[in-house]
């Protein structure tokens, strides 16, 4: 059974989702400038991109933090 998460903006969003949506918005070059990640910035793709970040919280938490205030 899932458990509602009313108080969770993110809930229900997959990380790709919110990379594409990322990308979309400001281009590799200039997420490369505001999260300074070498899967960013060195030959960025979608799929390097998600690798690292799946297995790297504090990253992870830049790109989600990122995606929270460009939608306000």
């Amino acid at each position: 059974m899932t458990e509602l998460q009313p108080n969770n903006p993110l809930h229900g969003i997959t990380l790709e989702s919110i990379l594409i949506r990322l990308v979309d918005r400001y281009g590799w070059d200039e997420l490369g400038e505001r999260i300074t990640i070498n899967c960013f910035i060195s030959n960025p793709s979608i799929k390097s991109s998600l690798t690292f970040l799946r297995k790297t919280p504090w990253a992870r938490k830049k790109v989600e933090d990122l995606y929270l205030e460009s939608l306000g």
